[in-house]
């Protein structure tokens, strides 16, 4: 249902607000070069620091500017069951193709609360649910074994797989086969994780060379593996600057130097170290976006 060069769009600011004219500007851009589908309100959306009327702006905004084009794939989750489930409704209300559902942080809970968890969200709605596994962020992993029993919910279609563990990759698929799609949440993994049946990214870099990230994927749904590896190889300096900080620093970093965004972050996020925004614009100018 969803695949393709997913990107978890930026959420840009201007003088401590959510700058519409920038976030539709980039929207724009985005499906000019090639994005398949785009996350508002995920990791790289800042979504910890909206608040909840300016998270449901941004879905807004984003759906209305897509205008159908392409889907629109809501970052909804939240560490309780019961404001996930209001986020999602509220994101369902207002036309958003698809949910993506960070698991519970901070609770730590067992395999079977995240079971219970997603499947209590699941049942309150009628859009399609894609899981997001982020350990790193979260503290918890969603085992394979967890998510082949998620499989079985009609309406959770897919799984962000942000371990960067391929074997475990590897296992969601092996257990899931047609039942889930699984994508990428980590640029790095994208073209290996392509090689064992996932079918996409939801991208950081995308936020920088969309076209790139796109035309990777496309090659390789073409059969033209020489030519996704080559640009897996191009795209490799830039993912790994992506996260020279804490993501979203250096992708708002990146597109303030390519003139899109104000560099402007919510605390606790703040501005790049100068000698990482040196080595950035160094790996951006060797790009050739700025």
């Amino acid at each position: 249902m969803f695949k393709g060069s997913i990107v978890a769009i930026v959420t840009p600011f201007k003088n401590g607000a959510v700058d519409e004219k920038a976030l539709c500007d980039l929207i724009e851009w985005h499906i000019k070069e090639g994005t398949n589908a785009i996350v508002p309100c995920g990791t790289t959306g800042e979504s910890a620091t909206l608040e909840y009327e300016e998270h449901y702006r941004v879905i807004e905004i984003t759906i209305k500017a897509v205008n159908k084009r392409i889907p629109v794939i809501a970052g909804t989750g939240a560490n309780a069951t019961d404001e996930t489930i209001m986020i999602t409704k509220k994101a369902s209300e207002m036309g958003a193709d698809g949910a993506l559902l960070v698991s519970p942080y901070y609770n730590k809970p067992t395999q079977e609360g995240l079971y219970r968890h997603y499947k209590a969200v699941a049942e309150a709605v009628d859009i399609p649910i894609l899981l997001y596994n982020v350990p790193g962020r979260t503290a918890v992993n969603i085992l394979p074994q967890t998510v082949a029993r998620l499989a079985e919910v009609k309406n959770i279609v897919g799984i962000k797989e942000a371990t960067g563990d391929m074997r475990q990759v590897s296992d969601v698929i092996r257990l899931c086969g047609d039942k889930l799609t699984v994508i990428s949440g980590d640029d790095f993994t994208t073209f290996t994780l392509l090689a064992l049946g996932g079918k996409g990214v939801i991208s950081v870099s995308a936020n920088v060379a969309p076209r790139d990230v796109s035309s990777m994927i496309k090659a390789w749904e073409d059969g033209k593996i020489d030519e996704a590896r080559r640009l897996h190889f191009k795209l490799e300096p830039l993912n790994q600057s992506m996260f020279i900080e804490t993501n979203p620093i250096p992708a708002k970093t990146a597109l303030s130097m390519m003139g899109k965004i104000q560099e402007e972050f919510r605390l606790p996020l703040c501005p790049m170290s100068g000698e990482n925004k040196e080595k950035l614009r160094n790996v951006l100018k060797n790009y050739g976006v700025i």
